[in-house]
């Protein structure tokens, strides 16, 4: 999601070896998993990946299996090396394969909707960029809350699909209550950072945290920020305790906080403020993607991060004191 350029010659381009090409294919896949968070950098993509499968191996096998699926696919396909080089084919896939995988369970035929909802993805995205640059607006993860939520609407009606299915209701289900303790606030806001990859351990959001932490901090500071934020303006309108405290009010604020704070518009006094009201919005908005899929078990997904976002870059070109981040 990032447009930063990638170092290093293009395969088969000029001064290319064979043993580059090969690293340079090799590196898309952290940097891949690494874009989810809008970040470019294969050692962030690999302490991402590392605390995927300290959330489970599950989670780190599919995430890996979509991210690769993903980028075969646009490369095969012969979209350009600038976008597959730096990962941008590939973040959609890695949240298919955990998203997936979370809600399915683990079996042969989560692997095979893992690849075919990474190939759809793919092709999505080219199409999503293709609608969306004129007006430019990056597809962010809509592609992957598409997939995702067309094939999580359909499981049910197949009996191999939804066979292993896992429970993913919220918290609050079997632990409902409004009274937030200290324990709730601080892992909540690690959570918040790990939730953007499903994971609710605050442990595995440390790591996270840490992968954005190489690649700057301000970023880590940034996604530290707006994960609290989101859970207190979750907490400010009464949200479950619980689910505060497994970070479903902070991830979307987390991508949010992100995407309007440096990445895509350019970080002053002023869009900092733009920025911290975007990511409190997309908390505002969780509850009520939740409770509008409710009916397909309320997977809000990055929705809320995708629609405020899109709605705040938009609104830039009328703003005279917020710009966008030269491409």
């Amino acid at each position: 999601m990032s447009s930063a350029s990638l170092p290093g010659d293009k395969p088969g381009g000029t001064g290319s070896t064979g043993g580059n090409r090969l690293t340079d294919l090799l590196l898309t896949v952290p940097r891949g998993v690494a874009q989810v968070d809008f970040q470019p950098s294969y050692w962030t993509g690999l302490l991402f990946i590392v605390a995927l499968f300290v959330g489970g191996w599950q989670f780190g096998v599919f995430g890996l299996l979509g991210t690769v699926a993903a980028t075969a696919t646009a490369y095969l396909l012969g979209v350009t090396w600038d976008r597959v080089g730096l990962g941008l084919e590939g973040f959609c896939g890695t949240l298919i394969g955990v998203s997936l995988v979370l809600y399915l369970g683990v079996s042969w035929m989560t692997v095979f909707l893992v690849i075919g909802g990474a190939i759809a993805g793919s092709v999505l995205t080219s199409a999503m960029v293709t609608v969306l640059t004129p007006y430019n607006l990056p597809t962010f993860t809509a592609p992957f809350c598409v997939i995702t939520t067309v094939m999580v609407i359909g499981a049910p009606s197949f009996a191999r699909v939804w066979a292993g299915h896992v429970n993913t209701s919220a918290p609050s289900v079997t632990h409902p209550g409004t009274a937030v303790t200290w324990t709730d606030v601080w892992q909540g806001t690690f959570n918040g950072v790990g939730q953007v990859f499903f994971q609710n351990k605050w442990y595995v959001g440390v790591i996270f945290l840490l992968g954005l932490l190489v690649a700057g901090r301000r970023i880590a500071l940034v996604a530290f920020l707006s994960s609290l934020l989101g859970l207190l303006v979750g907490w400010s309108f009464g949200a479950q305790a619980a689910d505060l405290g497994a970070g479903l009010y902070g991830y979307n604020s987390v991508l949010t906080g992100i995407a309007l704070a440096g990445t895509f518009v350019v970080l002053t006094p002023i869009s900092g403020v733009y920025a911290a009201i975007g990511a409190a919005s997309a908390a505002a908005l969780t509850a009520g993607i939740g409770n509008l899929f409710a009916v397909v078990g309320g997977h809000t997904l990055t929705w809320p991060f995708v629609l405020i976002t899109w709605v705040f870059l938009a609104a830039v070109p009328m703003l005279a004191k917020i710009h966008r981040v030269a491409d």
